[in-house]
């Protein structure tokens, strides 16, 4: 936008038409760019405007063509009329000056037409006709150029409208008259001189200069003038001669000014864009590089991550083998300790049955002897000890029986499970509630089976205790239809269970469940707690 402003200053004040140009240029390349057309459209306008100007005829037309061919895109409104309008009569210029006299006449009709279209385009639509009539005249059609100019000149609105365009106009007919081989002198003398007096009366150099933006007349005004120089004698002929060459020296003097300043122009912008492009390239590279290193040092943050993964991994990995070590440890120990119960068991009822209880029967029997050499008191005394030692005989035989006979299988998984409850809700500081049920035997479950469920249980409550906010667990093991049904609740605050099926805990757990045949299920309501519930398979090892 700068640009153009700053091209639009130098264009509109025509100080420095280099620097328009230069401006406006690069305006176009950045509008080009921003796909921004209307802003484009305006700008090529101008630029094609300054090229006629400058005698660049070819880049004027470029531009101009391009411009239009951007405005068959743009809604038909009042300004796009008017700028339409410009290029076609810009473009009939062109022509003219390529002494493409058809082509000319073709865009100037154009033009007419658009001024038609245009409010208040009356004005548009006349100096559009004056181009054609002015070509018609360069190609040497003189009389269609005369009746054409005439026709301009009749309209009654043209000298109140614009008393300048009207001068121009009567200054054509009268030349126009004169190629046609007018002989009335006088009336030709007449026109011409009411033509400058009225021009003479305005700022004369400045209409001259508009009006030669919209029509050919520089070149018509020169020729008015010797015309005027030929038919006067002496200082009044003098006067129009003078004229002649100041305005011829004016316009000579323009075009040498400015002949190189074009080349000098691009020659700069080449320059600039070079210099564009080498600083683009280094950004570019500074860019790459840039790149580059955030995408190493990602890589590497990437890599220290997950080292440091793989490596908190391979500890948890570790700790697991030895929390099964330290379990199997337990579980043999356990049966070792259950072994020499058993074989303490065996010893004492051995000694009760082959020590004591012999020793009782041979002392019945002593006694039982003494019946027959006593009196009936003695008798009565001894066997009353007799039916005590035969009571004391069969509570021995009772507990030896009882002895030699196993405690309740599998009692002592259990006791571990509730050492595990115990410890691991002392150190979550957890209330807890731990049921299980006598009908399974937990000496034929495999102990592949069993260290599932114990490290199960160790990972579900430190998924409790990490997340839940909970205050009390309740853990039930249960056998229905020859599946162990276990049980884990909590109070805690519950979890959304599609959005937290991805978590490590959760996935363990799965594996794990898994890898016995079992179905786990989770019921959580917010704020109301979690209830997990794992079916296993109760089959014999």
């Amino acid at each position: 936008m700068a640009n153009q402003n700053l091209g639009w200053y130098y264009y509109i004040n025509r100080v420095q038409n280099d620097s328009a140009y230069y401006y406006l240029s690069t305006a176009v390349k950045i509008y080009e760019d921003l796909k921004e057309d209307s802003r484009q459209i305006s700008v090529l306008s101008n630029l094609s405007d300054i090229q006629e100007v400058e005698k660049d005829y070819f880049g004027s037309e470029e531009a101009a063509i391009k411009a239009l061919l951007l405005l068959e895109g743009q809604p038909k409104s009042q300004e796009n009329l008017a700028t339409a309008w410009t290029l076609n009569n810009l473009l009939g210029i062109i022509s003219l000056k390529l002494k493409n006299y058809d082509k000319s006449i073709e865009y100037h009709k154009k033009a007419s037409e658009f001024a038609n279209k245009i409010n208040n385009g009356l004005m548009r639509d006349l100096a559009s006709r004056n181009n054609v009539a002015f070509v018609y005249k360069e190609k040497g059609d003189i009389k269609t150029a005369l009746k054409l100019y005439e026709e301009v000149l009749s309209n009654k609105q043209l000298f109140e409208i614009d008393p300048s365009f009207f001068a121009l106009v009567l200054d054509n007919v009268a030349f126009t008259r004169f190629l046609n081989e007018d002989k009335n002198f006088t009336e030709l003398e007449k026109m011409f001189k009411r033509a400058y007096k009225i021009c003479d009366s305005l700022d004369y150099a400045n209409e001259t200069y508009q009006l030669a933006k919209q029509t050919n007349e520089n070149d018509m005004l020169l020729e008015s003038l010797m015309i005027l120089a030929e038919l006067n004698e002496g200082e009044e002929g003098k006067k129009y001669f003078e004229e002649h060459i100041k305005l011829s020296d004016s316009l000579l003097n323009h075009e040498r000014g400015i002949r190189n300043k074009f080349a000098r122009v691009q020659f700069e912008t080449d320059q600039i864009e070079q210099e564009n492009e080498r600083i683009a390239r280094e950004r570019f590279w500074l860019l790459m590089v840039s790149i580059v290193l955030i995408i190493a040092i990602f890589f590497l943050y990437v890599i220290v991550t997950q080292r440091a993964k793989n490596k908190e991994l391979r500890f948890e990995q570790d700790q697991q083998k030895a929390n099964e070590e330290i379990y199997n440890l337990m579980l043999s120990q356990q049966v070792k300790v259950d072994e020499a119960r058993a074989q303490e068991k065996k010893r004492i009822s051995e000694e009760l049955h082959d020590g004591i209880l012999g020793r009782l029967f041979g002392t019945r029997l002593s006694l039982d002897s003494f019946n027959f050499k006593e009196g009936p008191e003695g008798i009565k005394s001894r066997s009353q000890y007799i039916n005590d030692l035969k009571n004391i005989e069969q509570d021995i035989r009772k507990i030896s029986h009882d002895l030699n006979t196993d405690f309740v299988s599998g009692s002592g998984f259990v006791d571990i499970i509730d050492t595990l409850i115990s410890t691991q809700t002392q150190a979550y500081q957890l209330k807890y509630d731990f049921y299980h049920s006598d009908d399974i035997n937990w000496e034929n479950v495999s102990n592949k089976t069993k260290i599932h469920i114990y490290r199960i249980l160790q990972e579900t409550m430190q998924n409790i205790y990490k997340h839940a906010e909970a205050s009390l667990i309740k853990i039930s093991f249960q056998l229905k239809n020859d599946v162990i049904c276990l049980s884990i609740s909590d109070d805690g605050k519950g979890f959304v269970i599609n959005k937290s099926k991805k978590g490590i805990g959760l996935k363990n757990i799965h594996s794990r469940v898994d890898e016995v045949g079992g179905i786990v299920s989770y019921d959580s309501v917010i704020d109301k707690g979690t209830t997990i519930t794992i079916d296993i398979p109760y089959t014999i090892k």
